[in-house]
């Protein structure tokens, strides 16, 4: 990402700040436009998404009904991770619905849910194979926890992926 001088915002946010929009990952705060529809002025946010080369815009006045937020601190970082080495907790019930408890965690935007769906997804190489859409769900899971990881300890994300598998390797 283009690295930008930071410039403060009426939102609370700053331009060139790394945030997390909960439904889709880490991005990074490129701009305020001012757009007019209808007669209407609006002001957005424009958020350059990590991935998908995605960039949203976010009306000032829905960003906390859309739950863009900080980064995680590093303390809530590390509450994430450590659940990573705990047991999974895999419920008896239909994959669907467990699908759905799953994708809403991961869409809270959340480090400690995502890191629940990354612990309970997790199989290793002696336990049953994952169906596609339980390896999907975990990819997704790793991916989301990971850009934020690196984006709050400042390493790349293939680093912040490697530290993730390397504790579920060793619990």
């Amino acid at each position: 990402m283009i690295k930008k001088k930071k410039k403060k915002i009426t939102s609370g946010f700053n331009i060139g700040e790394m945030v997390v929009y909960p439904s889709h990952g880490v991005g990074q705060i490129n701009t305020i436009e001012n757009l007019t529809f209808d007669k209407v002025k609006i002001k957005f946010l424009s958020i350059q998404m990590e991935q998908d080369n995605l960039v949203l815009k976010v009306p000032f006045d829905k960003i906390s009904q859309v739950g863009l937020r900080k980064l995680a601190s590093k303390k809530t970082m590390q509450e994430a991770l450590d659940l990573l080495k705990g047991k999974a907790k895999v419920r008896r019930m239909m994959w669907s619905r467990r699908a759905q408890e799953y994708t809403n965690k991961i869409n809270s935007g959340s480090p400690i849910m995502i890191g629940e769906v990354v612990r309970d997804l997790y199989r290793k190489n002696n336990q049953p194979e994952q169906s596609y859409s339980e390896r999907q769900m975990f990819q997704l899971a790793v991916e989301r926890l990971a850009r934020e990881l690196a984006s709050v300890e400042k390493i790349d994300h293939f680093s912040a992926t490697e530290k993730i598998e390397s504790i579920l390797k060793n619990k």
